[in-house]
């Protein structure tokens, strides 16, 4: 299973199973925003990390 994060010149997220909670929680760090039409919004500087969650 893919999980996602955005990344910051300042902060790291957390670790989202899917890449919408990632998104939506992205205004929490500065990353970004979902507009009014539910379109994410990157500020510059932003990356998205992606990674395999490995089995428990």
């Amino acid at each position: 299973m893919t999980q996602y994060r955005f990344i910051t010149p300042n902060r790291r997220g957390k670790w989202y199973d899917n890449l919408g909670d990632a998104q939506a929680r992205a205004n929490i760090i500065g990353a970004g925003f979902l507009d009014a039409a539910g379109t994410f919004v990157s500020y510059r500087g932003t990356v998205l990390h992606m990674r395999e969650k490995k089995p428990a």
